[in-house]
């Protein structure tokens, strides 16, 4: 596997993070369980542009994997 396949996996499992986060947030009871899964959902959102940020930059330096 590539790095920019092990990258884009990465990625794809802190997109399925981050949703989850959000919906424990939105079903949870209690504030304080809300409150700590929306800022674990806000820093895995920074993460995910961070990753997000390396593809492009991985595309834009080897063409050969854009859109793989």
């Amino acid at each position: 596997m590539t790095v920019a396949s092990n990258v884009k996996q990465c990625l794809a499992t802190i997109k399925n993070i981050e949703a989850q986060l959000s919906s424990l947030a939105l079903n949870s009871l209690e504030k304080e369980a809300q409150s700590a899964f929306h800022d674990a959902m806000l820093s895995i959102g920074n993460i995910k542009k961070d990753l997000q940020y390396r593809v492009l930059e991985l595309e834009r330096m080897e063409p050969q994997y854009k859109g793989s």
